[in-house]
């Protein structure tokens, strides 16, 4: 098995998130098995050349995710059922997008003393005559896994007020009557949790986050929403299917997402 080792000690990820970021990817790549054990604390110390109680508060990580079990005396297993927790799966077509986030309900919560108008970097329309701010907490199985701030136009907010407040925003956005949508796009970035998105994701100060940026464009190119999230890192997947074998054959139209060039996805946003 590859040594790993901690060498950005003085940067923003505490040691023991690495160091467990370092052994999830193990247990998911499958160098340890279901039951089988892992390196003991004397093995992972020396390895990536940490003290024994970051050790310790790296193991204590992945047995609170469900990942290992610690039986005194015998050593640390992985546990025989290892759910996958990566099950967003990003997508690439708006239709797509609308059918994995319908369901969805929002928990709104406060809304910080933010601007009232989204910041537009180019291509991303011009901003409309006023938007109403929402933000909310995402959850699956009770468990939060993404924290929304919105923008969305005021003008489309009013037509369809309490559809927005008790549903995910975009497929409500999708049958705004009278609203022709040009383009969307998103982008993504890998980042840390800060300390008030940690308590509302329930994760660790500075955990690895994935930060999404959406933008939905009218027709007369007025950003009418525009969001940010921000993910938990330990649910988003992202795969890309090339179907070369259909590459020259009829294809049913599909409305396109336009994707920002080092993020070939969209991420389920609300």
């Amino acid at each position: 098995m590859a040594e790993g080792r901690v060498t950005d000690r003085r940067g923003r990820i505490p040691a023991y998130i690495q160091v467990a970021s370092a052994l999830r990817r193990r247990i998911e790549a499958g160098d340890w098995l279901p039951r089988q054990q892992i390196s003991t604390l004397d093995e992972l110390e020396n390895e990536f050349q940490v003290a024994r109680v970051t050790v310790r508060q790296a193991v204590d990580l992945l047995e609170s995710e469900g990942l290992v079990t610690r039986h005194q005396g015998r050593g640390t297993f992985v546990n025989a059922h290892v759910d996958d927790k990566r099950w967003l799966q990003l997508a690439t077509t708006w239709d797509n997008l609308l059918a994995a986030i319908r369901d969805n309900v929002p928990k709104y919560i406060r809304v910080p003393d933010l601007p009232a108008f989204p910041r537009l970097a180019e291509g991303e329309g011009i901003p409309a005559s006023s938007y109403t701010l929402l933000r909310s907490v995402q959850a699956k199985a009770g468990v939060p896994y993404a924290v929304v701030t919105l923008h969305l136009a005021q003008d489309v907010f009013e037509k369809e007020r309490d559809q927005f407040m008790s549903h995910t925003a975009l497929p409500v956005l999708d049958k705004v009557e009278g609203l022709e949508i040009k383009q969307a796009r998103q982008t993504m970035v890998i980042g840390t949790a800060d300390r008030e998105t940690a308590d509302l994701l329930q994760v660790p100060l500075s955990a690895p986050t994935a930060e999404c940026r959406c933008v939905v464009i009218d027709k007369h190119d007025v950003a009418i929403y525009v969001a940010d999230i921000t993910y938990r890192s330990d649910c988003v997947r992202l795969s890309i299917h090339h179907p070369f074998g259909e590459i020259n054959a009829p294809r049913e139209p599909q409305r396109a997402l336009r994707v920002a060039p080092y993020v070939a996805g969209l991420a389920k946003c609300t």
